[in-house]
């Protein structure tokens, strides 16, 4: 019994904060959910326990009233015996009234223990229970804390996939804008010219120029 309440003092004095540092740091609400099955198994044990005990309390001040009532019995029928002058009779009922009260002390006295252990399984009982609604409180708070830090984290995520895929439209658009298509950066390939062609091509083109440079200077005569 000692063990089980000491087991019950345990997850009765269970750190809160510490609790709630470990979640935030595995970035998961497992330590309370294994905390919260530590409880229910507990509080199982806990209930049969009370059962047993409480029963025990009651069996033994059922039988210190028996004892009890006995012992007032025998203390009557002393002073009857007394009274009549039966000293031998009133002598037995006094060895009688003796151990009859020192049995229904005794069970009054395991009564007493017993009552009060149970007693105890009670208040654990009850003190287990406020915890662990505490707990399942702190739970549902943690866990929609989680869970919006990690849908902003998916939306973060999200975001930024798509300003990376408009800056890659953009530099793709720049890259159109400013540089032209790349059949407009080609060198023209040198034309080839036998050595015979070269000079009479020569020869054409500074004629030309020399015809159109006397039209210029006779264009008032005309």
């Amino acid at each position: 019994m000692a063990s089980l309440l000491e087991k019950i003092g345990t997850l009765i004095s269970a750190n809160l904060h510490y609790m709630v540092d470990e979640a935030l740091k595995s970035n998961s609400i497992a330590v309370f959910d294994q905390y919260i099955r530590q409880v229910d198994n507990n509080l199982d044990e806990l209930e049969d326990a009370a059962a047993t005990v409480g029963g025990e309390a009651r069996m033994l001040r059922r039988k210190y009233d028996e004892f009890a009532a006995k012992t007032a019995e025998l203390d009557r029928n002393i002073d009857i015996f007394l009274s009549e002058g039966r000293e031998e009779l009133a002598a037995a009922a006094q060895t009688k009234f003796n151990s009859t009260k020192r049995l229904a002390d005794s069970y009054k006295d395991q009564a007493d223990r017993q009552q009060s252990e149970y007693q105890k399984l009670l208040d654990a009982r009850l003190k287990l229970e406020a915890k662990l609604t505490t707990v399942k409180q702190e739970r549902e708070e943690l866990q929609a804390l989680l869970t919006l830090a990690k849908s902003k984290e998916v939306s973060v995520k999200a975001i930024k996939s798509l300003d990376d895929l408009v800056g890659s439209g953009d530099a793709d658009v720049a890259r159109r804008r400013f540089y032209p298509p790349a059949w407009t950066r080609r060198r023209p390939k040198a034309t080839w010219l036998p050595p015979a062609s070269i000079g009479r091509w020569t020869t054409c083109w500074s004629a030309r120029r020399s015809i159109a440079s006397w039209k210029n200077a006779n264009a008032g005569w005309a």
